[in-house]
């Protein structure tokens, strides 16, 4: 996970900020979404088409057609935010800053050769959080 924010809202400016921070890191060739209206604001596409990243999007109703973060969020949900039941917003937010960090610096993935994604997104060395 390169960025993240948390928002209670639709509006797109988080994901907007959390595309910026990413995009610190490094240029992908494409990037994929969702068809949320966060993704499909042209505030969001024109970033990425000012990048000269292609933009993906999924089919309506087809999950699977981005299922590593699927994937992904599945893992956040039964490991951490299922079994904590945060009770704020603000709970929520420093539950997730540590189980992201976990799963970026600590947690081994077999699809990964059993490394973090911190080591292969940034070489052969482990990177602490």
């Amino acid at each position: 996970m390169l960025s993240w924010r948390l928002s209670n809202t639709l509006d797109g400016r988080f994901c907007l900020e959390a595309l910026n921070a990413a995009l610190e890191g490094g240029r992908p060739e494409i990037f994929n979404t969702d068809q949320g209206v966060q993704f499909t604001a042209r505030a969001f596409t024109g970033r990425l088409e000012a990048e000269g990243i292609a933009v993906s999007m999924d089919g309506r109703g087809r999950a699977l057609d981005n299922v590593f973060v699927e994937r992904l969020w599945r893992s956040l949900k039964y490991e951490d935010i299922y079994l904590k039941a945060y009770r704020s917003v603000r709970e929520l937010e420093a539950g997730l800053e540590g189980w992201f960090a976990f799963y970026n610096h600590e947690r081994l993935h077999q699809s990964l050769a059993y490394r973090t994604p911190a080591e292969v997104y940034h070489g052969a060395e482990p990177v602490g959080p």
